[in-house]
């Protein structure tokens, strides 16, 4: 089973950055792509950013510029660094990865608990 480990969330003044980690753990042959999704106060869940093992990204039109995705394959690590954040950024983020456990088994989708951003003054 893998697990998703968020980290790197909190409270910061708008302009202000932070930066999200998440690390797969468990039994893993490989990953395909690892992303962030963030879901506001009554809205759905939302990509914010995804990279694949090749290092392809694609960002939402709203976090272009300013944030930016990032993977260390050896650690299973991905990472989100988020500058010049907005209020409008505040939202419940979520980890996921997109793999196999091992070579047999098709592509599965796991999600992390997700962890809160709160832009505000």
């Amino acid at each position: 089973q893998v697990q998703l480990a968020e980290s790197g969330g909190g409270l910061v003044q708008p302009g202000g950055s932070l930066r999200l980690s998440c690390a797969a753990s468990g039994t893993i042959f490989s990953i395909y792509a690892m992303g962030w999704y963030r879901q506001a106060p009554g809205r759905q869940r939302e990509l914010a950013a995804v990279i694949t093992s090749g290092g392809n990204t694609n960002y939402a039109d709203s976090v272009k510029g300013r944030f930016t995705i990032s993977r260390d394959n050896a650690k299973n690590t991905v990472y989100l660094q988020m500058n010049s954040l907005k209020s409008e950024d505040t939202a419940v983020y979520y980890c996921n990865a997109v793999l196999r456990s091992d070579s047999r088994t098709p592509l599965t989708t796991v999600w992390g608990q997700g962890i809160q951003v709160t832009v505000s003054s």
